[in-house]
């Protein structure tokens, strides 16, 4: 078989738009993120043609990103790589069957869990502190959400307002790709979340007195909002980085030895500097881990936030074997 000249970016941008009619923009953005480092990569070995790809160059591309990733992130780039070169297979831009010697890194059995979590007693430090200061804020109603819900970023940045049912009280989880808000499992995701009369007080004050009289670019009206219209992914991201950082709800004691008037992660954009502060999904592992300590059944917690038992416990459950001996304490029979 001829093989065809195929420069790597044209490589990509064919396998990007063939991946875009069944994955999320999520998805896409993350194959785009990887390949950009893999093309990067070719480019600095002088690589101009797939057909010049070889699997040590793959294999050269690992070692490249193990000397600055961590290998759960490596395995993850390596299983994208994989399947791109098997898309390159198919338009006959490099060898037949390469992407089978392509060897996907591999990790420790501990590796790919992750144990960054908010524990109860911080989530509510942080909203005791979030209430009194910016009550009903864009801040406020990100993490009271996150925490209450136990929803993924996804869920939340889907909301219109409409979404919020104060009858109930309910937040009803939508998935709506047509006009750029997809959930993870798709129409899977789709849920009803009820929450408390407190929290409801709180999101019907935001949206009342905060929250800016914007749509987004298909006319809907976005629960959490900026004044351009719905807020992204990396706005609603900067918001729990810093209301995680221990010095913004502990009184403003740095743990780390930084003068919290002088440190730069203080600052918006740059609290993810921090080694106290979390990500979002941090939020949703606390809410599993507080939900089942405080003695919600797991088919009930798994059902509120989406997930299956068995990634409930692998991933999200941060229990101390203490805490989970707790739980099983009221079920025993003496037999």
């Amino acid at each position: 078989m001829n093989l065809k000249t195929t420069p790597p970016t044209d490589a990509k941008t064919r396998f990007l738009n063939k991946k875009r009619s069944h994955v999320t923009d999520k998805t896409i953005h993350n194959y785009d993120a990887t390949l950009r480092q893999f093309l990067d990569f070719l480019d600095s070995e002088g690589t101009t043609d797939m057909r010049d790809v070889t699997s040590d160059t793959i294999a050269r591309f690992e070692e490249h990103r193990l000397r600055s990733v961590k290998p759960i992130t490596c395995r993850n780039d390596m299983r994208i790589v994989k399947n791109f070169i098997q898309f390159c297979e198919s338009i006959q831009a490099v060898p037949a069957r390469l992407h089978e010697l392509i060897q996907v890194t591999k990790i420790k059995p501990g590796d790919e869990v992750c144990d960054d979590f908010v524990t109860r007693e911080e989530a509510v430090a942080i909203l005791d502190r979030l209430s009194k200061f910016d009550y009903a804020s864009t801040r406020h109603v990100v993490f009271l959400l996150l925490w209450k819900c136990g929803m993924r970023i996804s869920g939340l940045r889907a909301l219109d307002v409409e979404d919020f049912d104060e009858g109930r009280p309910a937040i009803e989880i939508r998935h709506r790709p047509g006009t750029r808000t997809p959930l993870k499992r798709k129409l899977d995701s789709e849920r009803d979340v009820f929450i408390t009369p407190e929290t409801a007080e709180v999101v019907a004050d935001y949206i009342e007195t905060t929250r800016p009289d914007v749509t987004d670019d298909y006319d809907r009206t976005p629960l959490i909002a900026t004044t351009h219209g719905r807020a992204s992914r990396t706005t609603i991201t900067k918001h729990v980085y810093l209301s995680t950082s221990p010095c913004f709800y502990n009184g403003g004691t740095c743990p780390f030895n930084e003068d919290p008037q002088e440190c730069q992660a203080t600052s918006w954009g740059h609290a993810s500097k921090c080694p106290g502060s979390v990500s979002p999904h941090a939020l949703r592992r606390g809410y599993v881990t507080a939900a089942r300590n405080a003695g919600q059944p797991k088919d009930v917690t798994g059902d509120r936030v989406n997930m299956s038992g068995s990634i409930l416990d692998r991933h999200y459950d941060k229990g101390s074997h203490d805490e989970k001996a707790e739980r099983r304490k009221d079920f025993l029979k003496d037999i």
